[in-house]
């Protein structure tokens, strides 16, 4: 487990590196100068050249590239113009906000993480349980209408689910406040009533696309030969369901799930466009659409990270789900 482990993380860090230096060509090697978006229409010459040296952007490519990564790692100084001293993680200064990366990061990072985790577990535990009973019940009433539901659901758009929720609770019935985030430790009960409609609205649409899997995985493990031979040998029903059948099946859900996980972490940017809420997916689009080149390498490199933790927990994950999986 220990040598799988080790060989998990070398192969992200190598991913990530190689994440960092793509987004650092792309971003930073284009021929635009960052400090013309980020000095006011007024700035003199002296001005952004002053401003362009303690950037550092007269730098050679790698030397500028190495002084990025050691502001990951250690910190870096940014210059006088640029507030000073970046403790780490820096991941660089936004000329177009006038603060560093991480600090807007600092305060995006939380709301998106209060939307996509609470909608995971809702996502999962309504999909998985209603793809397995529709598979334990298959031909019934039941599964008619839960794949009815699904189809109805996998087919529908993020944006128009929750426009309509919002004209439904928000404006039309007033249950429940304009979406907003409020840190869970303020006020627990305005943190879920501000997120809730995104948290319905991610799980009613994930939802339907798990249950359909879910139902399928079960259904061809259920016609496996090791669930066969359970049953001809008298192993209760919901041993032979819970204890067998429903691990050999779980597993390319979970493979599925953390990728679904980490991707959506790395910026939900309808989620939080349709309901307002500023979080890193909002952030981003702001940023593409602003030039702001640092935030957008910051978020590129943030989605990688998420995505391959994400895998990493998923691998780690196998060798409790499924004991047919052997980590070497």
């Amino acid at each position: 487990m220990v040598r799988f482990l080790l060989k998990r993380l070398l192969l992200a860090v190598s991913v990530l590196l190689a994440v960092s230096i793509v987004s650092f060509l792309m971003f930073f090697a284009l021929p635009r100068d960052p400090v013309t978006g980020m000095c006011p229409k007024n700035c003199n010459a002296e001005r952004m050249e002053r401003v362009r040296t303690e950037l550092g952007l007269n730098d050679p490519k790698p030397t500028q590239y190495a002084n990025y990564m050691k502001g990951i790692f250690v910190g870096r100084d940014l210059g006088s113009a640029q507030g000073g001293e970046c403790e780490a993680p820096c991941l660089g200064y936004s000329y177009v906000n006038s603060e560093a990366v991480s600090d807007t990061f600092a305060r995006v990072l939380p709301v998106t993480l209060n939307i996509v985790l609470p909608a995971a577990v809702l996502w999962l535990a309504l999909g998985v349980g209603l793809g397995m009973i529709s598979a334990l019940r298959r031909g019934s009433l039941l599964d008619r209408v839960s794949i009815g539901l699904t189809l109805t659901f996998a087919s529908l758009q993020l944006y128009f689910v929750g426009a309509l929720l919002l004209l439904i609770f928000v404006y039309t019935l007033k249950i429940l406040p304009t979406p907003r985030y409020v840190p869970f430790l303020d006020n627990p009960v305005e943190w879920a009533r501000g997120l809730v409609l995104a948290w319905v609205t991610l799980a009613l649409l994930f939802s339907a696309i798990y249950a359909r899997l879910s139902r399928a995985q079960m259904l061809e493990t259920l016609s496996e030969d090791f669930v066969r031979t359970a049953r001809a040998k008298g192993v209760a029903k919901r041993k032979v369901y819970g204890r067998h059948a429903l691990r050999a099946a779980i597993t390319p859900i979970v493979t599925i799930a953390g990728i679904d996980v980490g991707a959506a972490l790395g910026g939900t940017v309808i989620t939080e466009t349709t309901f307002g809420i500023q979080g890193l997916g909002r952030t981003a689009v702001e940023a593409v659409r602003q030039g702001d080149l640092p935030t957008i390498m910051a978020t590129v490199l943030i989605s990688a990270l998420f995505v391959v933790v994400a895998n990493i927990v998923v691998d780690l994950l196998y060798a409790y789900i499924d004991p047919r999986v052997r980590l070497g």
